[in-house]
């Protein structure tokens, strides 16, 4: 394996790093109390790459086994107890741990702890998920017909 081709031929460097500070509110709160950040979207990185902090309450929340086709999807953890469905089993992750998923492979996750819980959400490459996110918030009020359209759009196809 190899360094990829070059994207960038000048001589002294660019000013174009972005900085979102901690205090900065969430990009989405949810019902249950759990909350994302937004911090490289697909559009802001030209389509390398997504990068999400997602937080979940203390009550039971997260999907179900499903996969994606089009992007891989990695899971960082950073505090509290996070179940990941690794396509056999339910493994409980701790902060620290990490898990990938290539295109095609099946996961899910969820909190069932009891207490918060959070992790960073990488997809490679860079898909428009905060459509997908911020969906999920109304998608109760979509009829079954709208439902699978909103996941095929997605790129999440449920087990």
């Amino acid at each position: 394996m190899s360094y990829p081709e070059p994207k960038y031929f000048g001589a002294d460097g660019e000013v174009t790093a972005t900085y979102r500070p901690a205090t900065d509110p969430p990009n989405l709160t949810m019902r249950n109390g759990g909350s994302a950040a937004y911090l490289a979207t697909g559009a802001s990185t030209d389509g390398k790459f997504g990068l999400y902090q997602w937080n979940m309450g203390p009550g039971r929340s997260g999907p179900d086994p499903h996969f994606h086709k089009t992007i891989s999807e990695s899971f960082y953890v950073t505090a509290g107890t996070v179940k990941i469905y690794n396509g056999t089993e339910w493994v409980d992750t701790k902060p620290g741990d990490f898990v990938y998923v290539p295109e095609g492979g099946i996961h899910g996750f969820r909190n069932e702890s009891g207490e918060p819980a959070s992790m960073l959400i990488l997809f490679a490459p860079g898909a428009p998920r905060e459509g997908y996110f911020e969906g999920l918030l109304t998608i109760g009020e979509l009829s079954e017909s709208e439902r699978e359209e909103f996941f095929i759009e997605h790129d999440n196809y449920w087990l």
